[in-house]
């Protein structure tokens, strides 16, 4: 058995960096993780490659400088996971 197996995570600023390493890394682990990050593109290229190794993903285009989105990612993350279990505030601003 893995580690986080059946754990839900979020994880912000998933797309590149620290924050792609910690949810490939949960995946890997066994959690379903959604990514959560500004850039479709690089969010997408993350979920694809958990798919690709038999994890469960899905990424949500979003800037939590905007408070609505994070009621919104938490609700995207309860329909498609019904649960969450971890937190990553990874997303910064430099």
């Amino acid at each position: 058995m893995k580690a986080l197996n059946n754990q839900v995570a979020i994880v912000t600023g998933a797309g590149r960096g620290i924050g792609r390493a910690i949810a490939l890394r949960f995946a890997n682990e066994g959690a379903r993780v959604a990514l959560i990050g500004r850039t479709a593109a690089t969010l997408e290229s993350a979920v694809n490659e958990i798919l690709a190794s038999g994890g469960k993903a899905f990424s949500i285009v979003a800037d939590l400088a905007h408070d609505a989105n994070v009621d919104f990612i938490v609700a995207q993350t309860l329909s498609a996971f019904g649960a969450m279990d971890i937190l990553v505030n990874n997303a910064a601003i430099i």
